[in-house]
């Protein structure tokens, strides 16, 4: 199927909107792929001590003839996304030796649990760890002795710093490897209703715990369809999975023979044999287009909306919303997972999942098939499914029609006709909204705007019992310069219980909202931010806002808000505590949001 002219219309500003940029980048990876393996510029002494603690691997790292797996892991057990990843080194180097290779762990990256920060001080450092964690797998990769890497993460800044890292190393090949998701536990729409019951005194933080601990119950990833799940998608939807690797539980055969297969591929395709397959040639314009798609047709996080712009830099390629916007009308929403539904990714995993999706969008010229992925050249590898057969992993063409038409549809009968998300924009900046959950009737919200600095004044006016009309609440200095660019999620619940007692209510921030935002409109990542001097600071309590996802606009009616001076409150207070004061260096020089919050692209 020839490709869709709407996405390749986006595909060709890109490309051009990047050429000096990713120009400049495919030169300097080149050059660093024209100098040949690593480990033969090292002196003898740099290698004896990359080489001094590894028994019965020396012999082989010494003799410079096999190829070197470098390993970047993300492990930590507070993830239960992460806690698989204990044993995944030694079962890396097993795989590496069956194969005459080599394998190290070459660092360590943190890894934030967002669940467990929600809400919290900590919080304010979670968007620059995705930062911070690109650093360190830098670090991690300096030492220069590796012919090939694997990457072991999943979860919210976790993958894009990873992707961002693996992009400045773009001249080694690498592969993601995932851990899979937790089994289903108590269903999320379950878990939303004692969460709303607890808002409004219903329930008490008994019922409440045993709903979450229901939820979250084992290892694996979080089962609704939230920023670690959409990330899993995207590393299929960019070739830097194996294919169907993203929804397999963890701790089962197939999961581990996944993880075989994942090291072996690793090490095939490293510039000591004939298909070598280095990040900068798999990360192109095409493959973050790709990207894009499957972010609309799943409904997926918005957190995204930040990262793949951050990701896409590293890798000399330049994104902006309107790409996003313009990406989101030609892109039908095909999938329903919470917060977009009821079914959570196993269930839409079961129904045909990413194999049926990327067949379906390909057949539509909705994707680019002609990227080069880890699997081999051309997107199609991932209609495929892994199957373990007598003990031997191989891959079948998936199911060929969706399996439950409540979860996953096909192109000509989608849930929705348009991706699920919308940029805005007006004279209270740019931002974007995210209405696969939403309900149509609240796609336009107008009403007086109760201004707030911070969320936990949010709560104190709702248990107060203080919004009693339609209102449009506005939490601002939540961007990156002032805070770090929190989530501010845990309004959800309070929100939804407003919404549901027949107020038309709405959200508008420089902040972020959950990968799980759901039924409550919300206008994000609102730029210029508030404490940049954005219009947000010029908002009064009382002022008409009108947000309107329909046309695609953000607006304060009837009032010139350049006749205001900004409000500019002391952010003293949170720039220390709980580690803020080491992130300084990162609110001083952090960019916009609709440039993807980066500090160090």
């Amino acid at each position: 199927m020839p490709l869709d002219s709407r996405i390749a219309e986006v595909t060709d500003r890109i490309r051009e909107r990047s050429r000096s940029t990713r120009d400049a980048y495919l030169v300097r990876m080149r050059r660093a792929a024209d100098e040949g393996p690593a480990r033969a510029h090292l002196t003898c002494g740099n290698q004896a001590h990359a080489y001094a603690a590894m028994g019965e691997d020396k012999a082989a790292l010494a003799g410079g003839r096999a190829p070197n797996l470098g390993i970047v892991t993300a492990y930590n057990d507070m993830l239960s996304a992460h806690q698989p990843y204990e044993n995944y080194p030694e079962m890396i180097r097993r795989a590496a030796r069956a194969v005459g290779a080599t394998a190290q762990v070459a660092g360590g990256v943190p890894a934030m649990c967002d669940g467990v920060t929600q809400g919290q001080v900590g919080m304010e450092l979670s968007l620059f760890s995705r930062d911070v964690i690109a650093l360190a797998a830098g670090v991690a990769m300096s030492h220069n002795v590796f012919d090939a890497s694997v990457y072991l993460g999943i979860c919210d800044k976790i993958v894009p710093g990873l992707v961002m890292a693996a992009a400045s190393f773009g001249h080694v090949p690498a592969v993601f490897i995932p851990a899979g998701p937790m089994t289903s536990g108590l269903p999320n729409d379950e878990k939303s209703r004692v969460r709303q019951q607890f808002a409004s005194g219903e329930v008490g933080r008994d019922a409440l715990m045993a709903a979450e601990m229901a939820s979250y119950h084992g290892p694996g990833t979080c089962t609704f369809y939230g920023t670690a799940n959409t990330n899993q998608m995207l590393m299929e939807f960019m070739g830097l999975h194996l294919p169907g690797a993203s929804f397999v539980n963890p701790n089962t055969p197939l999961r581990e023979a996944l993880t075989v297969a994942g090291v072996q591929r690793a090490l095939s395709i490293t510039a000591l044999g004939n298909d070598y397959r280095p990040v900068s040639e798999i990360l192109d314009e095409r493959a973050f287009v790709n990207g894009i798609v499957g972010l609309m047709a799943t409904g997926g996080s918005t957190n995204l909306v930040l990262h793949l712009p951050a990701m896409a830099r590293a890798a000399g390629v330049i994104l902006d919303l309107e790409d996003f916007a313009d990406i989101s009308a030609a892109v039908p929403l095909m999938a329903k997972v919470y917060p977009n539904g009821l079914a959570d990714v196993n269930h839409f995993h079961a129904a045909g999942g990413l194999g049926y999706m990327i067949g379906e969008l390909l057949s539509a010229g909705l994707l680019h098939d002609d990227t080069c992925t880890v699997a081999g050249d051309g997107l199609h590898h991932y209609t495929r499914e892994p199957k373990l057969i007598d003990g031997t992993l191989t891959w079948e063409e998936g199911a060929g029609e969706t399996l439950n038409d409540r979860i996953l549809r096909p192109v000509s009968d989608p849930f929705q006709k348009q991706g699920g998300l919308r940029q805005l924009a007006g004279n209270l900046g740019r931002g974007v909204i995210k209405i696969s959950a939403v309900s149509p009737d609240r796609h336009v919200v107008e009403a007086p705007a109760r201004v707030f600095q911070d969320q936990s004044e949010v709560k104190a006016a709702f248990q107060r019992g203080e919004f009693t009309g339609d209102t449009i609440v506005v939490v601002r200095f939540q961007g990156p310069k002032a805070n770090g660019m929190p989530e501010l999620h845990s309004l959800t619940p309070m929100l939804a219980v407003l919404q549901d007692r027949g107020l038309r209510v709405a959200l508008v921030t420089d902040g972020r909202m959950s990968g799980a935002s759901g039924k409550v409109p919300a206008a994000i990542h609102v730029s210029p931010e508030a404490a940049d001097g954005g219009p947000l600071s010029r908002l009064r309590d009382g002022d008409l806002v009108r947000l309107d996802a329909v046309n695609g606009t953000l607006e304060v009616v009837g009032v010139d808000l350049d006749s205001r001076e900004p409000v500019m409150p002391d952010l003293s207070a949170r720039q220390f505590g709980l580690g803020r004061e080491l992130f300084q260096a990162f609110r001083d020089n952090v960019g916009p949001a609709t440039a993807g919050a980066a500090v160090v692209i």
